[in-house]
């Protein structure tokens, strides 16, 4: 089933946290991005939380992996990698820098990749 821009936009007057807004108002604004809207309008307890160790189960190197919601620290990352996320843990930040990946804030993505080329959605 697919959810319309206006039920996104009336879920987004509930959101508190300005930065998960803006996210939000900038994936509106770019078609390829709206199932990442959708996801990320809906309550935050429908958010996933990912841990590391399923981000290297489930990518190879080189990708960009987008997370529409928290990648938490559970597991090691031994791949070169991308991660785009809504936020990150801090001890899962540290351990991505150890293995010299980079951590990026969905709205950055979404910004500079307008076009979702290259990247992979995981739940």
């Amino acid at each position: 089933m697919e959810i319309s821009r206006t039920k996104i936009k009336a879920q987004l007057r509930r959101k508190k946290k300005p930065e998960l807004a803006e996210t939000i108002i900038s994936a509106l604004k770019n078609k390829p991005w709206l199932a990442i809207a959708k996801t990320l309008s809906s309550p935050s307890r429908n958010m996933p939380s990912v841990n590391l160790q399923f981000i290297e189960d489930n990518s190879k190197v080189g990708d960009t992996i987008v997370i529409p919601g928290k990648v938490l620290s559970v597991g090691e990352v031994s791949k070169k990698i991308r991660v785009c996320a809504v936020s990150f843990s801090a001890p899962a930040l540290e351990k991505l820098k150890k293995s010299k990946s980079e951590a990026v804030l969905l709205s950055e993505e979404i910004k500079k990749n307008p076009k979702a080329e290259g990247i992979k959605v995981l739940p």
